[in-house]
């Protein structure tokens, strides 16, 4: 069966920073640089456009939480919030001393990560919201973060890639959440929490984007240079022998010279553990990483992808597609902001093993 897409009606009027699906369903969040976030139903076929909830500062990210009715958002008003989908209630979390670029969240560890350009982690214990916050401390700023079942994944400036446990995260934020001490409620407390690995970025300009393998094997990470790098957790030295990076969204001009464009969004199939990227060229395109062979490339967009997601059951890819200024131009054309869903084929997104 061919794959069939779709364009969301009612879509945001400004670049789109995030997409994330329910964890058990077709809804989907999209965040906005327009200062809302936005709840659309992408089924049946068409979807729809359920809610919009305006915020005070663009909005960097947003992820579900326990349910399809909880969500977290975070931008640069510096504050992590809880979404009620259902009745519109925001909750003020925490608040960072800068804009906040990523967010996470491990229901089975009942923790919310939030990672701040000030270089700290925020870890919410979701069972006391209003009891005081473990703040993590981080060497650089974060651009990136990713979860597996037991890991948190952070890239940083300066190339620096910290890899946690969960559980260390989660007992931190825990033990300050047990506390009964009432004048430090809703505090912000400084926690060492050692990362489990420490690495440096195979790739040597800045990262744009992270992504943790579904099986908790490894993770890829991407650039602003047109590269994708794909790493594996284990430390031994065969391990470490396998990890890769190789060239993508690159599009030669009129000279036939090449033009290298940032490579914007990463995320893995829950499936089939392969994974999507979207670029600054407009293109998406899928990959078998542990086969290191791309499956297929898509039709070019008419803007830059700007994030990429897959539904919980891989049944659907959603495309965000909006200016990434990659032309020079600052400004937001009528029309540019765009979200695509894909309606995935059985075998679509499957690796084809190696050659």
């Amino acid at each position: 069966m061919a794959s069939a897409q779709f364009e969301l009606s009612n879509p945001p009027r400004d670049a789109i920073s995030a997409t994330k699906f329910a964890p058990s369903s077709s809804r989907l969040l999209v965040a906005s640089w327009d200062k809302n976030v936005y709840l659309y139903n992408t089924a049946p076929s068409g979807g729809k456009l359920v809610q919009t909830f305006e915020h005070r500062a663009p909005v960097l990210d947003v992820c579900f939480g326990d349910s399809d009715e909880d969500a977290y958002t975070t931008g640069l008003d510096w504050d992590v919030r809880h979404l009620n989908l259902s009745t519109g209630a925001q909750t003020v979390l925490s608040s960072h001393t800068a804009g906040v670029k990523s967010l996470a969240c491990s229901p089975q560890h009942r923790i919310l990560v939030s990672a701040s350009w000030d270089s700290t982690l925020h870890i919410h214990h979701l069972s006391a919201p209003s009891g005081p916050i473990a703040s993590v401390n981080l060497p650089s700023k974060p651009f990136s973060i990713s979860l597996t079942p037991t890991k948190l994944v952070v890239a940083m400036a300066s190339r620096t890639l910290h890899i946690y446990d969960l559980s260390s995260l989660a007992s931190a934020a825990s033990a300050l959440a047990s506390t009964n001490d009432p004048t430090s409620a809703a505090a912000t407390v400084p926690v060492e929490v050692e990362p489990w690995q420490r690495r440096e970025s195979s790739l040597k300009f800045m990262t744009r984007a992270i992504a943790c393998m579904p099986n908790d094997a490894g993770y890829a990470s991407s650039s602003i240079e047109g590269r994708v790098a794909v790493e594996w957790f284990d430390p031994s030295p065969e391990s470490q022998a396998r990890k890769y990076a190789f060239k993508c969204h690159r599009q030669a001009d009129e000279q036939g010279v090449d033009v290298v464009y940032p490579v914007n969004a990463l995320a893995f199939h829950p499936v089939h553990g392969t994974f999507a990227s979207g670029g600054g060229d407009g293109f998406v395109a899928l990959w078998d990483g542990v086969a290191k062979r791309r499956i297929r490339q898509y039709q070019r967009y008419a803007s830059s992808v700007s994030a990429v997601a897959f539904s919980g059951d891989g049944k659907y890819l959603a495309v965000a597609v909006s200016p990434g200024f990659e032309d020079g131009r600052d400004e937001v054309g009528e029309g540019v902001v765009k979200v695509f869903i894909r309606e995935l084929s059985d075998t679509e997104a499957k690796g084809k093993g190696a050659k």
